[in-house]
């Protein structure tokens, strides 16, 4: 089989109409490689009178991976650091023992229409990284290194994929390409990590012969190449990297221990979380509390 599992994911809607599509957890399976979430969303049109925007919220023991095919959206967070995250440059925050963030138009957009298209994943963290002080790292698109492999065009957005090194520091061998297929080409991908995953964009895609829908993910056997086809043009992208093994998660934590999401639920409540510079208001604990 050319294909170990496929996942469909579910809609879920993050407040005030905005809906993404998650993939990642899913019930038969936590992740792919350290990746344990996985978020599409859009194309969605932005309007003046919506309000998407995500308040103050915290996160420990992980790290959040944005990465834009359309859009703007505006990253602050309690390091002091305000970054618009533009399509093509990738996003990446280290939560580590615990950060604060907001994801928000930008204030030059506030009147236009415009259409937000991308992609959000947390990575998980080493043991022995779980505990870190918080970073952040951005890397403009011109600074991701892409390849073209028989005339498809592959972005290395993570990792280190045919001859191409990202800038992006990991902690854990992590893999991320965007890969860009014209109809009817074939791509060879072969395995390039540990476990691995192909998320069909945009498009349809055939993996040696089985289908693969449009907004599907393919985890693929480990150590088998396979040949990527598509009818018309077609995005997707590539994920994986080394397990790091099973993790709780619960609202925004993400930890190897159940009493490191108790201890920082208690800490959000009692607002011991270090705030976000210039934000004011904050998203409340869910009603429906960690059970352990």
């Amino acid at each position: 089989m050319a294909i170990e599992l496929l996942l469909n994911g579910h809609e879920k809607d993050l407040g005030g109409g905005f809906v993404v599509r998650r993939l990642l957890p899913s019930a038969p399976r936590q992740g792919v490689g350290p990746f344990l979430f996985f978020d599409h969303f859009g194309p969605a049109e932005q309007r003046p009178e919506d309000d998407h925007d995500v308040r103050p919220h915290p996160h420990i023991g992980l790290a959040t991976v944005t990465y834009l095919f359309e859009g703007a959206i505006v990253h602050r967070d309690s390091l002091g650091y305000g970054q618009e995250i533009r399509p093509g440059a990738v996003n990446w925050m280290t939560a580590g023992r615990g950060i604060v963030h907001s994801e928000r138009r930008p204030a030059r957009l506030a009147r236009q229409t415009y259409v937000n298209h991308g992609l959000q994943l947390w990575a998980a963290l080493p043991l022995a990284h779980e505990q870190d002080a918080p970073s952040f790292q951005h890397t403009p698109a011109e600074q991701i290194p892409q390849c073209d492999i028989d005339g498809a065009p592959v972005r290395v957005l993570v990792g280190r994929a045919f001859g191409c090194t990202s800038p992006v520091a990991t902690v854990s061998e992590t893999l991320y390409l965007d890969i860009a297929l014209s109809a009817g080409a074939a791509f060879v991908l072969p395995p390039l990590a540990d476990e691995q995953a192909v998320y069909a964009v945009d498009a349809d895609l055939d993996i040696d012969g089985e289908r693969v829908a449009a907004r599907q993910m393919a985890v693929l056997p480990s150590g088998r190449a396979v040949t990527v086809r598509s009818g018309r043009p077609a995005r997707l992208a590539v994920i994986g990297g080394a397990p790091l093994g099973h993790r709780h998660m619960w609202w925004n934590f993400v930890a190897s221990r159940k009493e490191l999401i108790v201890q920082a639920a208690a800490d959000w409540e009692a607002g011991r979380f270090a705030p976000v510079p210039g934000e004011t208001g904050a998203l409340p604990l869910p009603e429906r509390r960690f059970a352990g």
